[in-house]
């Protein structure tokens, strides 16, 4: 049952902050680490790594999401996995690319004009973000 569906600009901000404080600090590392300016391998995974990772073991959260008050659960209100996840970050990724970006706009229509503030990626996972604060 979904409640208190978090809606475009917290979830925007949410992925604003979590690029400034997460991605600028990997890509700076990737930097020191490979000497390639042009988002090296090594960046991507670990992108790719917290965002997979960090909402399983932090009950929903990553950095920026738990700043502006937002977290992902599955529909049912419970706990996401590393399979939800998976699905949200990577086939969903897959999906975005495969559409040339245009599925990344439909999605943000959908966060926009939804009732649920659902997007693609929520629905291929079985996901939703929400405003309440964890209760596991």
């Amino acid at each position: 049952m979904i409640q208190h569906p978090g809606g475009f600009w917290r979830r925007l901000l949410g992925n604003l902050l979590d690029a400034i404080i997460i991605g600028i600090p990997i890509g700076i590392l990737g930097y020191i680490l490979t000497g390639d300016t042009e988002g090296n391998f090594f960046t991507k995974l670990l992108n790719y790594l917290y965002y997979l990772i960090v909402p399983v073991v932090w009950l929903g959260y990553t950095v920026g999401k738990r700043i502006v008050g937002v977290r992902i659960v599955k529909v049912d209100g419970g706990k996401v996995g590393l399979g939800a996840m998976f699905l949200r970050t990577f086939v969903s990724g897959l999906v975005y690319v495969a559409t040339l970006g245009m599925g990344l706009i439909v999605s943000a229509f959908m966060v926009g004009l939804r009732e649920d503030k659902r997007a693609i990626h929520d629905l291929i996972a079985g996901t939703y973000v929400t405003t309440d604060s964890h209760q596991l």
